[in-house]
């Protein structure tokens, strides 16, 4: 099986373009990017240089921090504000530090269990989609800054394709419409796209899951799997700072490479920030009544925790030393000597035990959702450089016959290279259903029926007769159903109108259901698992001319309005509409 860039098909536009990849990470960054020449294969480049990391060669990688003033203006961010200087300058200007802050765009029905971590509070007057919308600036900025530097004649190919650049967001799994709105205008507030639709639709996103599938097409190490379509299907999971995020996949076949979902994906938080949060609270019960307990101390042994003990840990029998002080550091009854803190291999293993547990649960769950197809693991992402989780994913999936693997180039970078392959080659044609969805409607009502009498208080009579119950569930699209992108599902409704001037904007709430598979008779507005995924908008008014009037009941006139809703869910974003026919041309 040749590596993608020998399939790739060469770019078919007649002018320059530039495609940018952002990859904003829980706890890490990354940019990739794409100069698309007429007639030319799309190469994929990787921005491999951020202020404040001019020292390390090839770092395509920044930290997602930003300090601010208490005015609200970003002072420093990635990698520049992890140096000690600014450090120091923030405590004493009082700036606020802010990371984690991806976390906040999460959907309500993502249950973040917090075990008392706080995310850091949001700089005054910011909301989390302005700051997101600050660090996406700093990454464009830097993109550009390396742009042109980089490349020949570089300020005068960005001013030419500066005004007309797509880029393409990653975000977790579990993310849905109303947070891919947020991030649409975090790019709109940090200046990436203008405020109108035609810049609203220089935005696409992709999920870290598919995003991180094309990485591995990319990198090679799928070619086995690839260049032999069998019955067997494979799964990639993304372990990164804040989630890990799940994908089932088959190949259907080789020559285009056609690749499809076999289960719907999954997102957890059980990142290695969450290892990260139970080794401190960890360490704030052993240092008690240490002075080295402080705040600050604690914050200081678990970055050094972080950066050293935590990337290399392998072997819960052998002693771990966290390195943080110098050699006077001693206090033996805390474990501490030479400025190392001693812990057992044991108890580092239960700081990342609930993360390996959940990745492990919900492995389990896609391929009993695959129905056994999966044979094969791909671990890709910044968590998945971590020896023990990789091989505590191997020894706990064994018994399953599932091989586990990850990719020896910089797994850290795939979601952006990835993001990136999507755009340019686009393997995946069908995708699964995560939840249900469907249409409110009005259901005939039935006085023999206990669950129509309980709602009897809400009845509505059409002119034309029917008494009807509002909120009946009509369900357009059932769960775990396999859809591919070009399908189109569509429903025929219609209303009774006594008056046409009130015909004008009409809505259409597309509902989501969350609780199963069992098809639900109404929709509880209030409840956990229901939520709107977006409303569709027409004006209609224009059909007041063509409507036919009739007699109703108590001879009163209506007009009847006939329109269809028209869902295409097979893409990453969902994209609904609503059609008519007004003198015989669809509208």
């Amino acid at each position: 099986m040749k590596p993608t860039s020998d399939t790739r098909k060469p770019y078919g536009g007649s002018s320059r373009a530039l495609i940018i990849a952002l990859d904003v990470g829980t706890t890490f960054s990354g940019v990739s990017y794409a100069l698309l020449e007429p007639g030319e294969v799309p190469k994929i480049h990787g921005v491999t240089r951020f202020p404040g990391q001019e020292h390390v060669a090839g770092n395509s990688k920044i930290p997602s921090i930003m300090y601010y003033d208490k005015h609200g203006r970003v002072m420093a961010a990635g990698a520049e504000a992890d140096n000690a200087s600014i450090i120091s300058q923030a405590e004493d200007e009082e700036w606020i530090k802010t990371e984690l802050f991806k976390l906040r765009l999460r959907p309500k029905s993502m249950k973040l269990k917090m075990n008392g971590m706080r995310l850091s509070p949001l700089p005054r007057h910011k909301t989390s989609v302005d700051v997101f919308g600050d660090f996406l600036a700093y990454l464009f900025r830097c993109t550009k800054s390396f742009i042109i530097d980089t490349h020949a004649n570089g300020q005068t190919l960005w001013h030419h394709v500066e005004t007309s650049i797509e880029f393409v967001l990653s975000h977790p799994n579990g993310w849905e419409g109303a947070q891919q709105t947020k991030m649409r205008r975090a790019a709109v507030y940090g200046g990436l796209i203008p405020d109108t639709d035609e810049g609203r639709a220089r935005i696409r996103f992709v999920t870290e899951g598919e995003a991180s599938l094309h990485a591995c097409v990319q990198s090679g190490l799928a070619a086995d799997v690839l260049s032999n379509p069998s019955r067997h299907g494979f799964l990639v999971a993304d372990a990164g700072g804040g989630t890990l995020d799940i994908s089932s996949y088959a190949v259907r076949g080789t020559n285009p490479l056609v690749i499809e979902e076999v289960a719907p994906p999954d997102c957890i938080f059980a990142g290695s920030v969450f290892v990260s949060r139970r080794a401190r609270e960890f360490l704030e019960e052993k240092l008690k009544g240490s002075k080295y307990g402080t705040s600050d101390s604690i914050d200081h042994i678990t970055k050094r925790f972080d950066e050293t003990t935590k990337r290399l840990f392998r072997d819960k029998k052998d002693l771990q030393f966290v390195p943080f002080g110098s050699p006077l550091d001693k206090d033996l009854p805390a474990g501490i000597r030479g400025g190392q803190l001693k812990l057992d291999g044991a108890e580092v293993a239960e700081f990342f035990e609930p993360s390996v547990q959940a990745a492990i649960t919900s492995i389990k769950a896609q391929v009993d959702a695959s129905q056994g197809m999966i044979k094969s693991v791909w671990l890709v992402g910044g968590f998945a450089a971590s020896p023990w989780l990789f091989t505590q994913l191997q020894e706990r999936l064994a018994p399953l016959k599932i091989t586990v693997s990850r990719p020896d180039s910089q797994t850290s970078k795939a979601v952006a290279d990835g993001a990136l392959g999507f755009y340019c080659d686009h393997h995946v044609s069908a995708r699964m259903s995560k939840f249900m969805y469907g249409v409110e409607y009005l259901r005939e009502y039935d006085p023999s029926d206990s669950e129509h009498q309980s709602r009897k208080d809400r009845l509505c009579e059409l002119p034309s007769g029917p008494r009807l119950l509002p909120d009946a569930f009509d369900c357009i699209l059932a769960r775990c159903v396999k859809v591919k992108e070009s399908t189109v599902f569509s429903r025929k409704y219609c209303t009774e109108l006594t008056n046409l001037s009130t015909l004008s904007v009409f809505e259409v709430e597309i509902w989501c259901y969350r609780g199963g598979d069992t098809i639900p008779q109404w929709i509880l507005r209030h409840a956990e698992d229901y939520s709107t995924l977006c409303v569709v908008r027409a004006d209609l008014s224009l059909l007041s001319g063509s409507a036919e009037p009739k007699q109703g009941k108590n001879g009163k006139t209506y007009w009847t309005i006939v329109f269809s809703v028209e869902i295409h869910f097979g893409l990453t974003e969902f994209k609904a509409r609503i059609k008519w026919n007004d003198n015989g041309t669809i509208k």
